[in-house]
Formats: structure tokens, sequence, C-alpha cells
């Protein structure tokens, strides 16, 4: 069976990513240069996928890379088994040389979960365990080119001493280890980093990465219907008109125009009008399990700003949404990245698609 060219389930390899091109040069050189970084972003923008390019060139520069994924981390013992499985997950004589660090600061790596979760009189204090995953870090700096991917970043504010630990260790080292923290709450992120209460305040300069433009949609998707024998004719257009170029949902888009359309053949409007009934088929289910969990204030809000309108209007009046529930509703979805406000533009869906099945569902 033919493989797509436009993959969109989950992060993509490196050698996959395509588009960015300007975004991917900058965090390179910005990382290249010890410029501590933040990524924000909403879930399925492709932070992650991007990273990995990132990562693969940086690697191929000559640095050694470590990927830290903190996604829903609970506690500082699991935050030291997140440190462990990236600490092991390094090959070739960077890894050799880690390990002999690691032992120098009393540490097993590979081992920390099976020390953490074994016989209580004999378990290592959580704090005790990442203080040493970070020396070790620090000295590995001064053998080896070294930069950190923290992904899912945001996830640590939730455990109690953690960022501040990582300041305490990584600070007196900006110059030496490339720092990448990344994170999929943009509004919990950027007060990790803006909020001077926080660690990290004014300790990272911050990036967005935004949707796919009209014609970086354009080459993706014109380049992957050429590249299978295949013309994609105005889906792309039609693409970017629906999804505002959503990375996922513009390349889920695509895939769908593409397994509709035969080799040799071009993509047309009988087709786009397949794919987006294929599609809204395929989605629905979990947009609704999706929509059926948030608060009512919060489904509200959804529905009238997917049908455009204002949440104080008089779309708020008919769904009986008083004007506090309103602002509450709308600043936790903008917190949790369901919502979003472009350059002072008007609030929109973060996700496309929820927006255009709750217009087709649930108008409001």
């Amino acid at each position: 069976m033919e493989v797509s060219p436009f993959p969109f389930f989950g992060p993509l390899r490196a050698d996959q990513v395509e588009g960015r091109h300007e975004l991917i040069a900058d965090l390179t050189a910005r990382i290249s240069a010890r410029r501590v970084t933040a990524l924000l972003g909403p879930r399925r923008y492709g932070k992650t996928s991007l990273l990995r390019r990132v990562a693969a060139d940086l690697g191929a520069g000559g640095g050694t890379v470590l990927w830290f994924d903190l996604y829903e981390v609970q506690s500082m013992a699991d935050l030291a088994i997140r440190l462990d499985d990236g600490m092991t997950d390094v090959g070739s004589e960077v890894g050799a040389t880690l390990r002999k660090v690691a032992i120098g600061a009393n540490l097993n790596l590979g081992l920390v979960r099976l020390n953490l979760t074994g016989p209580s009189a004999q378990r290592p204090d959580p704090s005790a365990v990442v203080h040493g995953q970070l020396q070790a870090l620090i000295e590995l700096s001064k053998r080896s080119p070294l930069v950190l991917i923290f992904d899912e970043f945001s996830s640590l504010a939730s455990v109690d001493g953690a960022p501040g630990l990582l300041r305490t260790h990584l600070q007196n080292h900006y110059q030496e280890i490339g720092l990448v923290f990344a994170g999929s709450e943009p509004s919990m992120m950027l007060g990790m980093f803006t909020d001077q209460n926080q660690p990290f305040y004014s300790q990272a300069e911050l990036i967005h990465i935004e949707p796919f433009s009209a014609m970086e949609v354009e080459e993706i998707v014109t380049t992957g219907f050429e590249r299978t024998g295949r013309r994609s004719g105005d889906i792309p257009s039609r693409i970017f008109a629906l999804t505002g170029g959503h990375p996922q949902r513009s390349m889920q888009m695509a895939d769908m125009v593409w397994r509709l359309t035969e080799p040799g053949e071009d993509a047309t409007t009988p087709t786009w009008e397949r794919a987006v009934t294929s599609v809204r088929s395929e989605v629905a289910g979990g947009l609704e399990r999706l929509f059926s969990s948030f608060r009512g204030p919060e489904r509200a809000v959804l529905r009238i700003v997917a049908s455009g309108g204002s949440i104080f209007g008089s779309a708020a009046v008919l769904l009986d949404l008083a004007s506090g529930s309103a602002q509450h509703a709308r600043d936790s979805l903008l917190d949790h990245g369901h919502l979003r406000k472009r350059d002072g533009g008007p609030l929109e869906l973060t996700d496309p698609l929820m927006a255009d099945w709750l217009r087709e569902t649930l108008p409001a």
C-alpha cells in the first residue's frame, strides 16, 4: 500500500517535517548561540516534531541533544524518572561519558525508577536524585557541547519546588548549555517566564509557534501530491480556508484528499467534498467526547465563538450565559489552549475542526 506523504498522527520523525524553514533556522541559531529559548503553542501545532528536526540538525553539527518528556509529570520522583529516561537514551561515546559522570554523582542510569519504587527504607530522596542528575548534566556539558530540550515544560508548574530546583542548577550555565523549554498550555507557559513570582521569570526568549501560512500549505500539499504522481489543483487553498493553517488538521485534510485521488489524477471539487464529509465523520465522535468534558459555561463559549458571535452579546442571552461565567470560561479556555486570539483579532477556536463540528451540530 502506498504511504501517504501527509502523516498527521503523533509527532513526526525529523526527516518528515516540512515547512517551518525560517522557524527551524531561527531556533537552531538561537540554541547554537546558547540563547535560552521557550517555544509556546497549542497542542497539535507540531512543537515536538519541529524540535525533533532542530535536534537532528544540531546533532548533525556535532552537538549532543538530550530530550526530556515532562508530559503530565506529577511529582519530584516522577521528574527524576523522566530525567533518567532522557539521560539513558544517549548512545555512542557521549553516552559512555555520561554514565561515568553519573556514577561519580552516585547515580545508576536506568535504575532510578527501580530505586524509587523499592523498599521504603532504601528509597533515595527524589529531590536529591534530581539534584545529582542536574549536576551530572552540568559536568557533561564541560566535556561535550550539550543541548537540553524540556518538552511539555508547563507540566512542571504543578510539582512543588521543581522549577526552582532546575533554575538553581542551570542558571549559572546558560552560556555552556543550550536550553529549550516547550509547552502546550500557552498561558501557563507564558506565566512561567513572565510572572515575577516564578523561578524562570525573564529567563528565556519566548517564541510562539504559529499556524502554517497559506504559502506553506500550498508548498507542502502541492509537493506531496506531485511526489506521488498526483495533482492537487486548488486543494491547498481549500484546505487553508477550512483549517486556517492549523498544522495537524491541514495535514489530516491533505491526507484524506490524497487518499481519494488516484495516481495520475487531479483532485477535484467532488474529491474535496468527499474528503470533508469523510473527515467530519472520522472526528465527530472524538470531538463530541471532548466537548462533553467541558463545563457548561465553557461549552456555551465554544459554541458562540465557533459561530462568530460575542460571548457578551445576544447569543450569550439565548444560552443563559452570565457575563461573569463567560469571562471565567473564556479565560480558562485560553489558558488551556482551546481558544486563541491572534494579533488582536477576535477569539477563535484553536481546533478548526471543532469549530466546524460545532457550526454543523450546535450553532449558537
